[in-house]
């Protein structure tokens, strides 16, 4: 790693001077634009609106818009004269318990590296930190702009964490919050249910980007010249829920699932008194039941009544058909009766 700032922790009449390092650093896979035809790097001009000439970065300045079109121009002769009294120090200011700092407030961090013969007095503040279980609230000036931090321990070494203004963090202001919406007992008993069964301990190591992840995939197989295998499909997320107590169920019971628990079983043989899960089981098992019968019975009973209205025509017809059958016995028995009478 390589400082980007040294400096001194003015800690009450202690100094300790110290190096600043990034903490963190950003994963994402990043992107020259370039000509489609020929791969070849799109560059930008810097050029005036009014002249049209291009600009070299010696020339340009900092303008700040005042509206109507005028425009105040600031040069580095005017930023040298603002009052950055802790331009090389971050001035302690005081100690507060650290679930005081609302985590909205953080925005980067660095580590802190003794420096010389700096390395006393900072493992003093760090094991001080540690044995009051407080963080220091401090200013420091980074990139000409002074910024309220904190100072912590994180892994045996002093971790800087820059805030934003508390000015800076935007108010909610959404329709919803003056609705009067009641939640039921039993859905908050049920939402708590599904907290508790995906209740562990955060490793954030387990957690990994899966996107960046196929996106190197696609760039190694470019590389390479081979084909490249789609990824499977995230399942997608589920639909609004109708039914919020359904919902929660069966969030509960995937939960559990996933954990390798067995399920709550309903019925005669668990014994115990219901839970808010198994009641809502149970209530929409007998539901289902109940829509499922319902259909059988009316079908059951359109059939008993078309073989009812069936049978009486069964046996208009089958009497007809034996009617006819009988006609051309008698025209036969008179046609042999006719020349007796004529001898």
């Amino acid at each position: 790693m390589r400082a980007i700032w040294k400096g001194a922790v003015s800690f009450g009449l202690v100094s300790i001077g110290v190096k600043l390092y990034s903490a963190t650093e950003e994963k994402d896979i990043r992107f020259h634009q370039v000509h489609r035809e020929d791969g070849g790097r799109i560059r930008y001009k810097r050029t005036c609106s009014v002249c049209g000439e291009e600009v070299t970065y010696d020339d340009i300045a900092k303008g700040y818009d005042i509206g109507g079109g005028e425009m105040v121009i600031l040069t580095d002769e005017d930023f040298a004269d603002l009052p950055l009294t802790s331009s090389r120090a971050i001035d302690v200011l005081e100690f507060v318990p650290a679930e005081q700092v609302d985590p909205i407030l953080y925005n980067k961090a660095y580590f802190l590296e003794p420096e010389g013969a700096a390395t006393k007095p900072y493992v003093l503040l760090r094991d001080a930190l540690i044995d009051s279980e407080r963080v220091a609230i401090v200013k420091v000036a980074l990139r000409q702009r002074e910024q309220l931090a904190t100072l912590r321990v994180r892994e045996g070494v002093l971790l800087l964490n820059t805030m934003l203004w508390p000015d800076e963090i935007r108010t909610p202001d959404f329709g919803f919050l003056d609705e009067d919406l009641k939640v039921r007992p039993p859905e908050l008993a049920m939402a708590s249910s599904l907290i508790d069964s995906m209740t562990g301990e955060f490793e954030p190591d387990v957690f990994t980007d899966d996107y960046r992840a196929a996106l190197q995939e696609v760039i190694d197989a470019k590389v390479e010249g081979r084909e490249v295998v789609q990824p499977e499909e995230v399942e997608e997320a589920p639909a609004a829920a109708v039914d919020l107590m359904a919902a929660l169920k069966a969030s509960v019971e995937r939960a559990k699932a996933a954990r390798g628990e067995q399920p709550a079983r309903g019925g005669g043989g668990g014994g115990g008194e219901p839970t808010p899960i198994s009641s809502a089981r149970s209530a929409q098992k007998a539901a289902e039941k109940k829509a499922a019968k319902a259909p059988a019975k009316k079908t059951a009973a359109k059939k008993t009544a078309a073989k009812k209205a069936a049978e009486p025509a069964k046996k208009t017809a089958s009497k007809k058909t034996t009617a006819k059958k009988a006609e051309p016995a008698k025209k036969t028995t008179a046609r042999k009766t006719a020349p007796r009478k004529s001898a």
